[in-house]
């Protein structure tokens, strides 16, 4: 029996044998085309068409973040530039196969030397190139194997094209050497509720067919399990499906402090899930839904549609609404799709909408109108909020719309550690960690090279969260957490005892989160973030609380 470690997303616990993913197409021969330019050209332009439409089909199947994800993808495979790359050797004589291999992989490499969000964006070139030669070749792309039973699916890292449309019924748990808790892959794991560990290296050597043990709970993965070892995965995996069907209630801590688990939601239809898993409002509507696919900025009347839709899904609850979240990796043509030679700390947020008002206005405007429709209790926020005077500007404007409740986002360090300044003027305050955690540790989100640093359990990131809560509660303004660390069981103990007064997440974490709530009371959630907030880094900060956590009982 031998251990491998990684991060587990969420308390799922599977058994099962090991399939590996599919290997890459090999890469075309680089032979003049018989077939001529145009021939080649127009075989090329059906493909790109065929894969980029699949991605959206794939998206709209899927929805929540996946659609995101991969909305963006089709854009990836249809950028003009790219496509300009692709013709210029297909003019030199090249096949369609060898212009898309070639052209890609040139591609790829300029965006691994850009770095940040762009940088990261080359790993998605790789999925893309593999779908479209794939189509070319008329075989299908490499992707999750299909052995005819249940598998624990073993990978370097997943596309989010094969993340999102996982068959649960046959992937018993998700095993990845590669990413972070924040990656997209583990992402879209925590949504879609699968047992899954990420990053652990060492999972590179499992074989197909061997059975494995995943407990996410405990970030591992037991090779050649005994038989005991086996039964009691089992159990606990039975207890955890039962605990999945009992009634839903408040979040609530042990000694009966309320702690209202909120909805992460990316579109209005994601309303229906979230309310049938127990969601007690939303915390985070995500409106780029809205823009991304749009090559202009959509009307007051479709926004308000949309607005009116989530807002009809949540009557007397609270609904906060995120402006258009622009910008780095998501530019926009009518907002901001100039060049930046480094996007993630450039004209995003806020600053964005700023710089096109009307776009902001026009938001507001539509928020303001639903709102009128409507009986949900709603809130506005601004993202990538730095200053007190941006601030003052948003949470101005939102009232002179007539928005009662205006907060803000807290993702720079500026604004957490002058939070009380800041909540002087905001309503409240909601804590994107994946953000947070991003400039603190100066290490981009979405880059694989330094996802290592990419963990909101570090405690520079928890001290700032401290900072915040402690000046929420001293002027009796809410501070709710709407990244991904609200969807960590034990992390979201450890966020109300730094001062969190609500979270938010995923709606298939909601249940894992209101029960380990359950099993501890406000003081033993301070205590446990004292123990993660004395430690040197994120390792031995998750450690420290599971210590604390098990040993409860001695100090309650």
């Amino acid at each position: 029996m031998t251990e491998l470690r990684g991060v587990g997303i969420g308390l799922g616990v599977a058994q099962g044998p090991v399939e590996r993913m599919s290997e890459a197409l090999p890469a075309p021969e680089n032979t003049p085309s018989t077939q001529g330019g145009d021939v080649e050209r127009a075989r090329v332009r059906e493909a790109i068409t065929a894969v980029a439409r699949g991605l959206e089909e794939r998206g709209a199947q899927a929805g929540g973040a996946a659609q995101e994800v991969l909305e963006a993808q089709a854009m990836i495979a249809e950028d003009p530039t790219l496509q300009d790359e692709v013709d210029a050797r297909i003019n030199a004589g090249s096949t369609a196969e060898w212009a898309v291999h070639d052209a890609f992989a040139g591609f790829r490499a300029t965006l691994e030397a850009v770095g940040g969000y762009l940088g990261e964006r080359a790993a998605d070139l790789d999925d893309i190139a593999q779908r479209v030669l794939a189509h070319l070749r008329g075989v299908s792309a490499p992707g999750v194997p299909d052995p005819g039973h249940p598998f624990v699916l073993v990978a370097r890292d997943l596309a989010p094209a094969d993340t999102a449309l996982l068959n649960l019924d046959q992937v018993l748990a998700l095993v990845t050497t590669d990413g972070g808790p924040t990656s997209h892959t583990a992402i879209l794991a925590r949504e879609k509720g699968i047992v899954a560990i990420v990053g652990a290296a060492d999972a590179a050597g499992l074989a197909t067919g061997e059975t494995v043990i995943v407990d996410a709970a405990a970030g591992t993965v037991t090779t050649d399990p005994t038989a005991d070892e086996l039964e009691r995965a089992a159990h606990r995996a039975a207890e955890r499906a039962s605990a999945d069907s009992a009634p839903l209630t408040p979040g609530a801590l042990a000694d009966g402090t309320a702690i209202p688990l909120l909805a992460n939601l990316g579109k209005p239809a994601d309303a229906i899930d979230a309310v049938a898993r127990g969601a007690e409002g939303v915390g985070l509507f995500r409106t780029e839904f809205l823009f991304l696919s749009s090559s202009q900025a959509p009307t007051v009347g479709e926004q308000r549609e949309a607005y009116r839709e989530l807002l009809a899904a949540f009557p007397g609850k609270k609904v906060v609404v995120r402006m258009l979240d622009a910008g780095a990796d998501k530019p926009l043509a009518f907002l901001n799709d100039a060049h930046e030679e480094n996007p993630a700390l450039g004209l995003r947020g806020l600053r964005a909408l700023r710089a096109s008002e009307d776009i902001l206005r026009e938001q507001l405007t539509a928020l303001a109108e639903a709102d009128a429709e409507t009986e949900a209790d709603l809130w506005v926020m601004a993202p990538m909020v730095a200053t007190v005077e941006e601030t003052v500007y948003f949470t101005g404007l939102a009232r002179e719309y007539g928005l009662k409740t205006a907060g803000v986002m807290v993702e720079v360090p500026a604004s957490a550690l002058l939070a009380d300044r800041v909540l002087a003027h905001a309503d409240f305050a909601s804590i994107g960690t994946n953000d947070l955690t991003q400039y603190t540790m100066a290490a981009d989100r979405l880059l694989g090279s330094v996802a290592g640093f990419q963990d909101p359990w570090h405690p520079a990131v928890l001290r700032l969260v401290r900072e915040v809560g402690a000046a929420g509660a001293r002027l009796g303004k809410p501070v709710g957490i709407c990244g991904e660390a609200a969807a960590d069981p034990l992390l979201a103990v450890v966020l109300v005892g730094l001062g969190a007064t609500s979270l938010s997440m995923a709606p298939s974490a909601l249940a894992d989160v209101r029960a380990t709530l359950l099993a501890h009371s406000l003081s033993d959630a301070q205590r446990i973030a004292e123990a993660a907030l004395a430690a040197d880094d994120a390792t031995s900060a998750r450690a420290a609380a599971q210590n604390a956590a098990a040993h409860k009982e001695t100090h309650s």
